[in-house]
């Protein structure tokens, strides 16, 4: 249902595996699928106010119904992915999880290993490795006693090998002088010859520098096995990557910290280590740059206030508004079934910048109110009645301005919508809350700035 674009590719990524395919699906534009003002307006038009509640779907919907539609097919490892908005590097995964070690086969087992107990855990869907041993190939296992009683050697083997089963482009040239035009002559075996064991054992290779020839079952034998088709390496080592998506209600940072968990209970030995890549890097980074910036940004406003209150006191009076509006924006980011993401943080950072401001409004007054001669005490309940107003008014003019970003629709509203809704929700709930600790805090520190004084007196 309101799938208007469908493109599959079966063995075309850029390793050219055999046994993937991708299909890349285009669903109906976000103003056709949602409820938003142009589609209600169309509806009152035509008097057909009951579709404009009906057929409405997210994409996460879509994407759950195709995920559970292929849960279906027994033996397919199926990953549902949204196109993502801008490239961070490291592919479109959410959790990219990666065991570095020395041996093949047994980072293949920790891989699998890992990706069992990351279903069992919850809240990781599409769990999938990097590392499979499922590329049938014939080894040749040379003796190579034999062959140097045989006087053949091991260079001889390999190259009658890679130019009779690999082939050669061009081991030759051949000459047309009725055209008078060259060609390249390729040699190799036939597909019959080249696909069986017997017969690749009834080659000839030279023996004693060329002077005889020995057949090639007669000093090595064939044995198939398994292989990568692709191996990765990190650091230049190595490795085997978990990679899958989180499910709706989970947190991408909780469930990279099960994965560590689960990692460690495996008990790898100490050469085989754990590195997080992709998103999960991108978030711990990311929120490691936040707590700087907002230490930084901490540092710098109470500089500036100090300059401009000259005072040591009276901005940590104002900067005591900040933790109060904090929690009352992660509630509105629950409330409204958001996440604490990358565009909330700095949501968060703007609201800090609003909620600092009616404080200023408050203090700068009631130190105005005192200078003139007005006792402490009348000097805060008049400011705050006179600057209720301003605040108030500032308040509900930038609420109105965030409203177009939270109701608005369209491509990427989801997530512009969360820089709304913290600055909406964290504001209003935080309003009064900081009107009245704000006075009683200036109270305090007021009086803690006299003890100080009177000690250094």
């Amino acid at each position: 249902v309101g799938v208007r674009t469908v493109l599959s590719t079966t063995g075309g990524s850029f390793l050219s595996q055999t046994n993937r395919g991708d299909v890349f699906i285009r669903i109906a534009p976000h103003l056709e699928r949602t409820i938003n003002l142009e589609r209600c307006l169309d509806a009152l038009k035509r008097g057909e106010l009951g579709q404009m509640l009906a057929g409405n779907y997210t994409q996460r919907d879509v994407m759950l119904e195709v995920r559970r539609r292929l849960s279906r097919i027994p033996h397919v490892r199926c990953s549902v992915r949204n196109s993502p908005s801008f490239n961070i590097g490291g592919g479109n995964f959410e959790i990219d999880f990666s065991i570095l070690g020395p041996n093949l086969e047994a980072l293949a087992a920790y891989g699998e290993e890992l990706r069992t107990r990351a279903i069992a855990l919850g809240g990781i869907v599409d769990a999938d490795t990097t590392l499979r041993l499922e590329q049938p190939e014939l080894r040749t296992i040379i003796d190579r006693e034999r062959a140097s009683d045989l006087g053949v050697d091991v260079q001889d083997i390999a190259g009658a090998l890679r130019t009779m089963v690999g082939g050669d482009d061009r081991v030759t040239r051949f000459r047309d002088r009725d055209l008078g035009e060259d060609y390249d002559v390729e040699l190799r075996l036939e597909p019959s010859d080249r696909d069986a064991a017997a017969r690749l054992g009834e080659l000839f290779v030279p023996a004693h520098g060329g002077a005889n020839l020995v057949r090639l079952d007669s000093v090595a034998h064939f044995e198939a096995a398994k292989s990568p088709s692709r191996v990765d390496r990190m650091d230049r080592q190595r490795q085997v990557s978990l990679r899958a998506s989180v499910a709706p209600g989970y947190a991408l940072a909780d469930r990279l910290a099960a994965l560590r968990e689960a990692s460690a209970a495996m008990n790898m030995p100490p050469t085989y280590t754990t590195r997080i890549s992709g998103r999960g890097r991108e978030l711990e980074r990311t929120f490691t740059e936040f707590l700087w910036a907002f230490s930084l940004s901490l540092v710098l406003m109470y500089v500036i206030l100090a300059s401009q209150f000259e005072s040591l006191v009276h901005p940590l009076t104002i900067l005591l508004s900040l933790p109060l509006s904090v929690p009352f924006a992660l509630l509105s980011l629950h409330l409204s079934e958001n996440t604490l993401n990358l565009y909330s943080a700095l949501g968060i950072l703007v609201l800090f910048g609003v909620v600092k401001k009616n404080s200023i409004l408050q203090i700068d007054h009631t130190n105005q109110l005192r200078e003139r001669g007005m006792e402490r005490a009348a000097a805060i309940l008049n400011a705050n009645r006179d600057r209720l107003r301003p605040i108030l008014m500032t308040t509900l003019a930038l609420v109105a301005g965030m409203l177009p970003l939270a109701l608005g629709s369209g491509p990427g509203a989801e997530e512009r919508r969360a820089v709304a809704v913290v600055v909406i929700g964290g504001q209003l709930l935080s309003l009064f809350l900081t009107l009245i600790v704000t006075p009683v805090a200036y109270s305090y520190f007021d009086d803690l700035g006299r003890l100080f004084r009177r000690a250094k007196r």
